[in-house]
């Protein structure tokens, strides 16, 4: 240090040194690297993983175990049990939709047998056609069964026009319309690394624009009116518009912008939810149910475990007794008449 205002006649006399405490702050990031084991989960069954697909809503809840996840999972759930496949207009706008090659959509559609009774007569048809076969992706036999499945599930109005909500998994884009639940969405963003200060300050003011957009969209779906539509779109590009500065929240927001049509979803149809926590809330008393008994053995097994949790939830939702609709099912002496929860089901709906 440069000495300033020495007096005359000072005479420089070497250093002296002094020790001076103090306190200093800084970041560090420090990466571990960790193992993970996991124990097997999902709806266990014969000694095996799998899956369980929940379908409802408010008034009722469905639950089915398979061995895989596939699209084919939901479609065969409105299907009541009929393992139908059709090629009319609706299956192969399907496989279009689905991206199924045009050449293997005309052999279809070509073919003059249109209706197959179930899946070993429609395994068969795919096979003559040589579709069975293919090598190629997406897969075409897949696409063409999950067609043949919505196709008759049209023709019957099971489900026409309804809005399939679910996260961005592959299995539940089925349908005619797709919805996308926004919770998810904002999950995705609020996960992201925000270890410094800079990254925390991007993300802390998107996140908080997502849920103001969400108070808006749930404002709208309550009372919708459609000269708020062009405003809510508007807000949408402004909500998820990159140019933060913070590249994986910016790659992130232009993978979410690209499902704009999937998230605005209830401004078409209002009757949309926002959000899949019904169906999460369903699906945790299946996990319960896994932490109990852990898996089942049998076919029989499994469908018992399947129907008794949905009638369970079905009977909460109606606001019915699980012990009377029991009681009522078996035939038990003096048990209240209770109907059928399909009935009950479409009584409410209609009402």
């Amino acid at each position: 240090m440069p000495a300033e205002n020495v007096p005359d006649g000072a005479v420089r006399g070497g250093f002296e040194y002094r020790t001076v405490r103090d306190v200093a702050f800084f970041a560090e990031e420090v990466v571990y690297e960790l193992e993970v084991w996991k124990l097997p989960g999902g709806a266990r069954h014969g000694a095996a993983n799998g899956y369980c697909t929940v379908v409802g809503n408010d008034l009722f809840t469905h639950f089915r175990s398979t061995g895989s996840k596939s699209r084919l999972n939901f479609p065969e759930r409105p299907s009541a049990g009929e393992a139908g496949f059709l090629v009319n207009d609706a299956a192969l706008g399907y496989m279009r939709r689905m991206n199924l090659p045009e050449k293997t959509v005309s052999l279809l559609a070509g073919h003059p047998r249109k209706r197959f009774s179930g899946a070993d007569a429609w395994g068969a048809h795919l096979s003559a056609l040589g579709i069975a076969g293919m090598k190629t992706l997406p897969d075409p036999a897949g696409i063409a069964s999950e067609g043949g499945l919505w196709g008759a599930i049209s023709e019957g109005g099971r489900i026409a026009g309804t809005v399939v909500p679910g996260d961005d998994a592959g299995q539940f884009n089925v349908g005619d319309h797709h919805a996308l639940c926004r919770v998810h969405a904002e999950r995705l963003v609020r996960k992201l690394p925000c270890s410094t200060g800079y990254r925390l300050s991007r993300v802390e003011p998107v996140v908080a624009g997502i849920w103001d957009f969400y108070a808006e969209l749930s404002e709208y779906r309550d009372s919708p009116r459609e000269e708020r539509k062009a405003h809510l779109s508007a807000r949408f590009d402004e909500v998820f518009t990159g140019g933060t500065g913070y590249a994986s929240l910016d790659g992130l927001l232009s993978r979410l912008a690209a499902n704009k049509d999937e998230l605005l979803r209830v401004l078409d149809h209002p009757e949309t939810p926002l959000h899949t926590n019904g169906a999460e809330r369903d699906i945790r008393a299946h996990a319960a149910r896994r932490k109990i008994s852990f898996g089942t053995r049998s076919e029989k097994g499994r469908s018992a475990r399947d129907g008794y949790l949905g009638a369970m939830k079905t009977c909460a939702k109606l606001g019915v007794p699980l012990r009377d609709y029991l009681a009522s099912r078996f035939g038990v002496a003096g048990a209240p008449d209770v109907p059928r929860l399909a009935d009950l089901v479409l009584a409410r709906a209609a009402a």
